[in-house]
C-alpha cells in the first residue's frame, strides 16, 4: 500500500528515485579508462593488442554475467543483489590500478560482472516502480548512464595529471560506495515502494525458445554494437577520413555522448503504448543508419554527424531497455529477457570494435567498415518495425 501522510509519500518517492542513483555508477569503471590507457601501457608495459582485450573485458564479463543475474535475484532479492553489486563494484574499482598487472585484470573483470547486475536488474525495478510510465523512467534513467559515463570520461585526464593514472580509476570505487549507502534503505523495506505488476500467470517457457526474445536481443545487440564501434573508432575514422586533429575528434566524442543524454531523453514521447512500440524504435534507429551513411560519403561533416549519431544512439538505447520491459511478462521473465538481451547484445559488442578495426587493416580504408555497420543499423531499424508491434 502507498504511504497514507504526506511525509511518508515523500519519502517513499525520493527512496524509488534512487534506482536513477545506481544509473550513476554504471559505466564511471569504463569510460575512465580510455583516456589514460597510454600511460597504463607505458606503466605496466602492454602492448595495444592488451590494451585492446583490457577495453573489451568489461563487455565480456556483461556476456558471461548478465543470464546469471537472475538467480542471484531470486536468491537475494532484487533490491539486495543490486546492493551487493554495489559494494562488489566499490571494491573492485578502488582496488585494480594498486595491484599489479593480475589485480588490474581481475580487478576489470569483476568490475564487469558487477556492472551487470545493476545493467540486468535496475530496468525491471524501473518497470515494476514506475509502471505507468516506463519509457520516461527510462529515458531518465539512461540519461544518468550518460551523464556518468561523460563526467568519467572528462576527468580521467584532468585527475591523473593531478595525481596519476591510478587515482582517475580507483575515485570512482568511491561513488559506487555513495551510492550503495543511498541505496541501502531499499534493502530493508519489508515490500516493493510501489504496488507492484500482476505476478507471473504465463507458462514458464524459457526465453531462450521466444521467437519475441530473439528479436528483443537482436535489437538490443545491434543498437550495443553500433554504440560501441562510435565510442572506440570514432575519433580515429575522423582523423584518417576527414583530417580532424586529436583535440577536435575529442570534443565530438563529447558531444556524441552528450547528445546521446538528449535522444534518451526526448524518444519516450514515441514509447508510450507497450503494445505498440515500431514508432519510437523506428525513429531511434534511423540516425544511427545516416551517421554511419554520412561518415562515409560526407566525412568533412563529422561534427554533424556526431550529433545525428549520438541523438539516434541515446534514443536506440532507451527503446531497447523500452522493448524489454513490455515484452517481458511478469518480473521473473523480465528479469531473464533483460539478462539474455544483454548478454548476447555485450558479446556482440565486444566483437564489433574488432571486426570493425579488422576490416579497416585489412581494406586500407573505413569505407568497408562504414558501409557494414551502416547495412547493422539498417537491420536493427527492421528488426524495430517487427519487435515494436506485440502479436502474441
Amino acid at each position: 500500500m502507498a504511504p497514507a501522510d504526506p511525509i511518508a509519500r515523500e519519502r517513499s518517492s525520493l527512496v524509488v528515485a534512487t534506482a536513477f542513483v545506481v544509473a550513476l555508477t554504471l559505466r564511471p569503471a569504463l569510460t575512465a579508462v580510455g583516456p589514460v590507457l597510454p600511460r597504463i601501457g607505458v606503466d605496466l608495459q602492454l602492448g595495444e593488442a592488451a590494451l585492446g582485450l583490457l577495453g573489451t573485458l568489461p563487455l565480456l564479463a556483461f556476456a558471461a554475467a548478465s543470464p546469471l543475474v537472475h538467480l542471484a535475484s531470486r536468491r537475494l532479492g532484487m533490491e539486495r543483489a543490486v546492493f551487493v553489486s554495489l559494494l562488489v563494484l566499490a571494491a573492485a574499482t578502488a582496488l585494480r590500478p594498486y595491484t599489479g598487472q593480475a589485480g588490474l585484470w581481475i580487478g576489470t573483470a569483476v568490475v564487469g560482472c558487477a556492472i551487470a547486475v545493476g545493467n540486468v536488474l535496475v530496468p525491471v525495478i524501473l518497470k515494476r516502480d514506475y509502471a505507468g510510465n516506463v519509457s520516461r523512467a527510462t529515458g531518465i534513467y539512461t540519461a544518468f548512464i550518460t551523464g556518468g559515463a561523460a563526467i568519467a570520461s572528462i576527468l580521467a585526464v584532468p585527475i591523473a595529471d593531478a595525481v596519476d593514472w591510478r587515482l582517475s580509476l580507483a575515485v570512482w570505487g568511491g561513488l559506487a560506495l555513495v551510492v550503495a549507502v543511498i541505496w541501502l534503505p531499499r534493502t530493508v523495506s519489508p515490500e516493493p515502494l510501489q504496488p507492484a505488476t500482476t505476478a507471473d500467470s504465463t507458462p514458464k517457457v524459457s526465453v531462450w525458445r521466444q521467437p519475441m526474445a530473439w528479436m528483443v536481443t537482436a535489437y538490443m545487440g545491434l543498437q550495443s554494437t553500433s554504440f560501441y564501434l562510435f565510442v572506440n573508432w570514432l575519433p580515429t575514422i575522423e582523423i584518417t577520413t576527414g583530417g580532424f586533429s586529436e583535440r577536435t575528434t575529442g570534443v565530438h566524442l563529447f558531444v556524441f555522448q552528450l547528445c546521446g543524454l538528449v535522444g534518451g531523453l526526448t524518444i519516450p514521447r514515441l514509447l508510450k503504448h507497450p503494445t505498440d512500440l515500431r514508432a519510437g524504435l523506428v525513429t531511434a534507429s534511423l540516425p544511427v543508419v545516416l551517421a554511419l551513411l554520412g561518415l562515409l560519403l560526407v566525412p568533412q561533416l563529422a561534427a554533424v554527424w556526431a550529433v545525428v549519431g549520438g541523438l539516434g544512439q541515446g534514443a536506440a538505447l532507451v527503446a531497447a531497455l523500452s522493448l524489454i520491459s513490455s515484452r517481458g511478462r511478469g518480473h521473473h521473465e523480465t528479469t531473464q529477457l533483460s539478462g539474455m538481451a544483454q548478454a548476447v547484445g555485450y558479446a556482440l559488442a565486444a566483437a564489433g570494435p574488432f571486426v570493425a578495426g579488422f576490416l579497416a587493416e585489412k581494406t586500407g580504408s573505413w569505407s568497408t567498415t562504414l558501409l557494414v555497420f551502416a547495412v547493422l543499423a539498417a537491420a536493427q531499424l527492421v528488426l524495430g518495425f517487427a519487435a515494436g508491434r506485440d502479436d502474441r
